[in-house]
């Protein structure tokens, strides 16, 4: 997974991987959609294909590219398992939130023309 997350830190990689998505394409689509050079293309597939994001597939003169699935269910079960965390996180906000609404309707609204202390 550690190939996975270095090949995607790439913008121009993950602008790639966002092609595929819908479908192979071949270098000269992708050269074609993302107005990059045929040389920085080939580079950057070279790079998601030895982290073994993609797969190519020779046709005639064309090489065309699709997505693995493998490394992206890998990725996905990684962040499966701290997702969590993040819930956790979320659950708490909320539950500040809450205390800060109570505590808000409390004291009631502070007109907006007032100071802190109440005056005029």
């Amino acid at each position: 997974m550690e190939a996975t997350l270095r090949a995607l830190a790439e913008p121009n990689r993950r602008h790639i991987v966002e092609l595929l998505r819908d479908g192979p394409r071949s270098v000269n689509e992708i050269v074609e959609r993302l107005e990059l050079k045929q040389q920085l293309v080939s580079k950057h597939l070279q790079s998601l294909r030895d982290a073994g994001l993609v797969k190519m597939q020779p046709i005639a003169q064309r090489r065309v590219y699709a997505l693995r699935a493998e490394p992206f269910r890998e990725l996905d079960a990684w962040l499966e398992s701290v997702r969590h965390v993040w819930e956790e996180q979320l659950d708490d906000f909320d539950k500040y939130l809450q205390v800060m609404k109570e505590e808000a309707g409390e004291h009631g609204p502070r007109p907006e023309n007032q100071d802190y202390e109440g005056r005029a």
